[in-house]
């Protein structure tokens, strides 16, 4: 029995050197990963092996329990659809911006009509003329309307003279730092006129017109590239020409300036 057991002993082998070859595996494992990598990585995965070469060397846990040093590289694919969504991203600010700029600009430009237009009504009210005289905000500007009846007498285009004052005050709110385009327009009713001076309601009402802003354009501050006349006739009512107050109303000259920033 003791020989037998004796025999047994002898054929057992020694596997001792299964340690060292194990190890030995894993750093050839861990030097074809870095000459594998060393083609693409930069300076901070070079970093990231060498630390992950550092722990192996020093005892640190086993090779294959670290997750890969390599940070994985993102297609190019993936690269410009991210390089494409910041710059959706920066042209939507871009355009936030912008659109918040132009509010900014359009409030502020409406506020400075708001004034003019509290100008030109205090001096309406000081000079008692809020029946001949009216002002309205609209999309288009400023308006100032004025009752031709303060500026001409019937059928003529010609500003009587005791109102070329009223012209020549007016043309004083009208100087603005920096300047607004300023219309002048003629209009008149439904009546048909034919005399020696005019043959129709179009030439009455655009020499009202002209007549008009050649005395707001006597003010040397006044610029007369900023300024233009139009004439309407009849074609443009505010009221009915049905009745003669209606009439009355429909017999204008307009002063409209314009804002200098639109919606």
């Amino acid at each position: 029995m003791r020989r037998r057991k004796k025999k047994h002993d002898d054929e057992h082998m020694d596997e001792s050197w299964l340690i060292p070859y194990a190890d030995l595996l894993t750093l050839l494992l861990a030097l074809f990963i870095v000459l594998y990598a060393s083609s693409s990585v930069d300076a901070q995965k070079f970093k990231e092996l060498s630390q992950v070469f550092s722990e192996i060397f020093t005892g640190g846990t086993g090779m294959m329990e670290y997750p890969s040093p390599v940070a994985p590289q993102q297609s190019s694919d993936q690269e410009q659809k991210q390089a494409a969504s910041a710059g959706i991203d920066k042209e939507k600010e871009k355009e936030l911006s912008k659109d918040e700029l132009e509010k900014q600009a359009f409030m502020k430009d409406q506020e400075e009509l708001k004034e003019i237009q509290n100008k030109i009504n205090e001096y309406i009210k000081t000079n008692n003329l809020e029946l001949q005289f009216v002002t309205k905000l609209t999309d288009e500007g400023l308006l100032l309307t004025i009752r031709d009846n303060v500026l001409f007498d019937s059928g003529s285009a010609t500003v009587q003279g005791s109102d070329q004052n009223v012209a020549e005050e007016l043309s004083g709110l009208l100087e603005m730092n920096p300047p607004r385009n300023i219309i002048i327009s003629g209009h008149t009713d439904n009546v048909p006129i034919r005399n020696a001076e005019f043959d129709s309601n179009w030439e009455l009402s655009v020499m009202r017109a002209v007549n008009f802003m050649k005395i707001i354009l006597a003010n040397p501050a006044l610029d007369p590239q900023w300024f233009s006349a139009k004439g309407f006739g009849e074609f443009e009512p505010i009221a009915d020409n049905g009745t003669a107050e209606g009439r009355g109303q429909n017999r204008r000259v307009e002063v409209l300036i314009l804002p200098r920033v639109t919606e």
